[in-house]
């Protein structure tokens, strides 16, 4: 039951390298949240490509709809951010094969390359990637704010690099799968509940 003294929070979704809010999960969370009637509690910006400026919208986004009401989801890339801000606003955060380390695999991406939704280019610079350093998070406070979604068969990432970064976190561990997390519609309760949102049918406005 929803109250105009309980709202559920805003959820801010971010997207991973080369992704968009056209991506598979973002739109499985869409309809998710338009199924319980609260999809205008979703914020899902395009991100640049500069981290930097990336974390600068994030923080913004977040200022202006409610830091104090808030949870994030982030996938691969988007998880790294969405680390980096729940440490600094202190909220809850859903990571989705999220990158611990993203130095160390996007040094191979500088120049310019394509979003996968639209072919439209863009330039990953080389100044990025002291972006990501700068910005880095390397031991996490208040595990019990995280819920980590990894896959072993992730064929981007290690998820043994997750499992190990955030140790004592909430951890469902998928047997396979993929980077994409193909099997996304079966975890998605799971992820709004934890983001603060009850079933469906629960939810009366």
């Amino acid at each position: 039951m929803t109250s105009a003294l309980h709202l559920p929070p805003y959820l801010l979704y971010l997207h991973g390298f080369r992704s968009s809010p056209k991506s598979m999960k973002a739109q499985v969370v869409q309809a998710a949240l338009e199924e319980r009637g609260l999809l205008d509690r979703l914020i899902c910006p395009q991100l640049p490509a500069s981290p930097k400026a990336a974390l600068a919208l994030a923080l913004e986004l977040a200022a202006h709809h409610a830091p104090d009401n808030l949870a994030i989801v982030g996938s691969s890339l988007g998880g790294f951010y969405a680390c980096a801000l729940a440490e600094r606003l202190g909220v809850r955060a859903v990571l989705i094969n999220p990158s611990v380390d993203p130095t160390r695999n996007l040094e191979h991406h500088v120049g310019v390359t394509t979003n996968w939704h639209s072919d439209e280019p863009f330039e990953f610079r080389a100044e990025y990637i002291d972006e990501l350093k700068a910005m880095r998070v390397d031991t996490i406070t208040q595990p019990e704010r995280y819920f980590l979604l990894a896959a072993t068969g992730d064929e981007v990432l290690d998820y043994r690099d997750m499992v190990a970064h955030y140790a004592g976190a909430r951890q469902h561990v998928i047997p396979g799968s993929d980077h994409a997390v193909s099997e996304f519609p079966i975890y998605v309760d799971d992820v709004l509940a934890f983001c603060g949102f009850g079933p469906a049918a629960d939810v009366v406005r």
